[in-house]
């Protein structure tokens, strides 16, 4: 397992999966993410306009090197429907070197 502070993980809430597959191309073709998973039915409670809040929605995952997030970022906000999308980063604190090179080849 190889230590690495260059990739992060980003996660992405979507209305349904027709935008969520709209997103995960975009941000592929333009190489801001290696990859995008896309989590079918996700209900999510939140607060909302002072008010508690449950949606179905889908969940992206999209993996990519810290060097993007700035322009995954806004392409994301960009794209993305809702007036204020998730847009969560965690580190990957370690991976497989293979997978983790892999990554930043994928985003280069």
């Amino acid at each position: 397992m190889t230590r690495s502070d260059k990739y992060r993980v980003v996660l992405v809430t979507a209305p349904k999966i027709t935008v969520a597959r709209k997103l995960a191309r975009r941000v592929l073709e333009e190489r801001l993410a290696a990859c995008v998973n896309i989590v079918r039915d996700v209900e999510s409670h939140y607060w909302w306009e002072g008010k508690v809040c449950r949606d179905a929605e889908v969940l992206l995952v999209m993996k990519t090197a810290k060097a993007r997030l700035k322009a995954l970022e806004e392409q994301v906000l960009a794209a993305h429907p809702y007036d204020t999308p998730q847009f969560v980063v965690l580190p990957i604190e370690a991976g497989s070197k293979r997978y983790l090179d892999w990554i930043g080849e994928s985003v280069a």
